[in-house]
């Protein structure tokens, strides 16, 4: 590893600070209705793509409103300053960060939830009736599962593994464990084309935008060799083009933006694995789709 690469440092994120939920009737208080609620989403933060990409595989736009924020957040502490007036109607005296994604009611002006997962799964139940089923019955394990190996197999691992401050075992041991998680995703996709045999659902969501993010942000922090062997997983790799040209999935991804989100909060040098690039992403995504403007 190069020694002049640090980690990305994202933006401060605190623990989700609402939790409501969507519920099935009006006993529930957040109930179900159509166009009471809106998504506020920056497409450069992973939380927010993978809550896009699960809106438009369910084809809510006439249901639930979306409001995009900018690419890089433009308030102190890493937070949108639209987003500002929202959290403080929604908590007394609100002094943490102002962040995306946002589950916000337009009926009283608050806010519903912050944390994604609980979003993308109200969206599927809440409003997906005749729609597809992105958390089939009895994969509710099997989705929690991917969640989590995306989360610390995928991201955390290749970000420990670029750490600068971290000893050549520790970044040796983090890479190790990231292309165990990749080569062990690589063998499932040689067999089937979705991580539920024949059927894409949320955790194909989960595992595309943690695959862009190793891409395209964590790339930056390790060294040529081991983007070279992260590559060489082709049947990953090809599951990650293949999503990338779906309506759903690539008219979302925000390239320049998720670069200008990186590079205002990374305080090192980049890599030599910067000038690696794996995916050509822009070369597959759905015909006619143009990069988003700044």
């Amino acid at each position: 590893m190069s020694a002049h690469a640090l980690t990305a440092l994202p933006s401060a994120q605190p623990a989700p600070a609402f939790r409501g939920r969507i519920g099935r009737d009006a006993r529930s208080g957040h109930y179900a209705v159509p166009r009471r609620y809106r998504l506020h989403l920056s497409l450069s933060c992973p939380r927010s793509l993978r809550i896009a990409i699960t809106h438009s595989l369910l084809g809510l736009d006439e249901v639930l409103p979306v409001t995009l924020l900018p690419a890089v957040p433009d308030g102190p502490r890493g937070e949108h300053s639209a987003l500002r007036p929202l959290y403080e109607a929604s908590a007394h005296r609100y002094s943490a960060a102002a962040v995306a994604p946002v589950l916000s009611d337009d009926w009283s002006g608050r806010i519903v939830s912050t944390h994604a997962s609980d979003i993308m799964r109200d969206l599927a139940h809440r409003f997906g009736a005749g729609r597809p089923a992105l958390y089939p019955q009895g994969a509710d394990a099997e989705i929690e599962g991917v969640q989590r190996l995306c989360a610390q197999g995928i991201e955390a691992a290749a970000q420990r593994a670029g750490r600068a401050d971290a000893d050549e075992e520790e970044r040796h041991a983090a890479l190790t464990s990231l292309l165990r998680t990749l080569g062990s995703l690589n063998g499932r996709l040689a067999r089937q084309g979705y991580l539920l045999p024949e059927q894409l659902s949320a955790a194909d969501v989960q595992l595309w935008v943690s695959l862009v993010q190793l891409d395209t942000v964590h790339r930056w922090h390790l060294d040529a060799a081991a983007v070279h062997r992260v590559a060489d997983h082709p049947h990953l790799w090809s599951y990650a083009r293949r999503l990338a040209a779906h309506p759903a999935f690539g008219p979302h991804l925000d390239l320049d933006g998720i670069a200008r989100r990186h590079h205002a909060h990374c305080r090192g040098l980049e890599a030599a694995g910067a000038a690696v690039q794996i995916l050509d992403w822009a070369a597959h995504l759905p015909e006619g789709t143009a990069a988003r403007p700044c």
